[in-house]
């Protein structure tokens, strides 16, 4: 079966900047799929050329199986839901989400049951007559989310529509997207800046800078094993080191670091400099005598703040001065200018490839 969004070799200049370089990715039926990356990474634009608002320079896009490359928005098998809802003011709420089948010349019985049936789904059943200025922003947010589905669109595209909300009704709107995405199976792709966002409601996520694709793969795989510099940092706080490949041996390499003589998962020949990744939470204050574990010597803590959920340690590894960051659980406190002796499982050295 193909895939429900086919990019290939779209780039896209603007002048002089290019916007997006040869970028080719699949979207599966179904997915849940986020975009992330920072402000200028091309993710925006991307969406809008699924969406036929920004016509490519090169490359081809097919939906459906169909190729929509030069289409007009309105022909071709996506709906899609911006940060400011864009609801007409005039209207009252069930007119608002019947809009597109009305345009659609759908009979009106049928319009009715479908609006009545979208505004159940998004839990806003009974509330057809309200005006839009009568509704809060979480409300105005479920009635553009049951506009853009009631036209069962094959795919449906949010550019942050999440962005104007407050911390809380936006966690609480990531869990209600989600779940409306696995009620109804269509096909999410979803633009945001949040890795956080990104990662609790995607299936599969990409990270972009810079009009490329850093990574791509199901959110846990991205954030554990990170494969280039830019997503190791881009998707969370990260110790970052060289090291010299001293031997190769099969799919796991020894590589001479700061820490010392370190094994990793990977490839890459002996003499060559790489680059290696542990993220802040998975360095242990415990020598390396657990079992799995390495020892990385000593670290010098110089600031201490309590997050909650964690104790996030800053300071110096003694033995190269090298600044690090580490994550400590709620029991196990530290204090500025304490001695740690740290470890960390072998399997949570990450070598980056790019």
């Amino acid at each position: 079966m193909s895939p429900m969004v086919e990019i290939n070799g779209i780039s896209k200049t603007f002048g002089r900047t290019t916007a997006l370089a040869e970028i080719n990715l699949n979207i599966e039926e179904g997915q849940f799929f986020a975009l992330v990356g920072p402000s200028g990474s091309g993710k925006t634009t991307l969406l809008h050329i699924l969406g036929g608002f920004v016509q490519p320079s090169a490359g081809r896009v097919r939906i459906a199986g169909q190729d929509v490359s030069y289409l007009p928005p309105a022909r071709r098998p996506t709906t899609s839901m911006f940060q400011d809802y864009a609801l007409f003011p005039h209207m009252s709420v069930g007119s608002n989400v019947g809009f597109g089948l009305l345009m659609r010349k759908v009979a009106k019985s049928e319009r009715l049951a479908r609006v009545e049936n979208a505004l159940e789904m998004v839990g806003l059943s009974g509330m057809n007559a309200r005006r839009v200025h009568q509704l809060s922003g979480g409300q105005q947010q479920r009635v553009a989310l049951a506009r853009a589905l009631v036209v069962e669109p094959k795919v449906l595209l949010l550019d942050e529509p999440l962005g104007a909300l407050d911390l809380n009704l936006r966690r609480q709107m990531q869990q209600e997207l989600l779940h409306i995405q696995k009620q109804v199976g269509t096909t999410f792709v979803h633009v945001t800046h949040d890795q956080e966002e990104a990662m609790s409601i995607a299936d599969i996520m990409a990270v972009m800078n810079n009009g490329h694709l850093e990574d791509v793969g199901p959110p846990e795989r991205v954030y554990m094993k990170p494969r280039s510099r830019f997503t190791a940092n881009f998707m969370g706080e990260s110790n970052m080191f060289e090291g010299q490949v001293i031997e190769r041996n099969g799919d796991k390499i020894d590589v001479e670091t700061v820490f010392g003589r370190l094994q990793v998962s990977g490839a890459a020949e002996p003499g060559t400099s790489v680059h290696l990744s542990i993220r802040p939470e998975q360095i242990k204050a415990g020598g390396g005598d657990q079992k799995g574990h390495v020892s990385l010597g000593k670290l010098k803590v110089r600031e201490v703040s309590f997050f909650g959920t964690h104790h996030r340690c800053q300071g110096q590894h003694i033995e190269s001065d090298l600044a690090m960051i580490i994550r400590l659980p709620q029991y196990q406190a530290a204090q500025p200018g304490e001695d740690l002796t740290i470890s960390v499982l072998r399997e949570d050295i990450v070598l980056l490839t790019q």
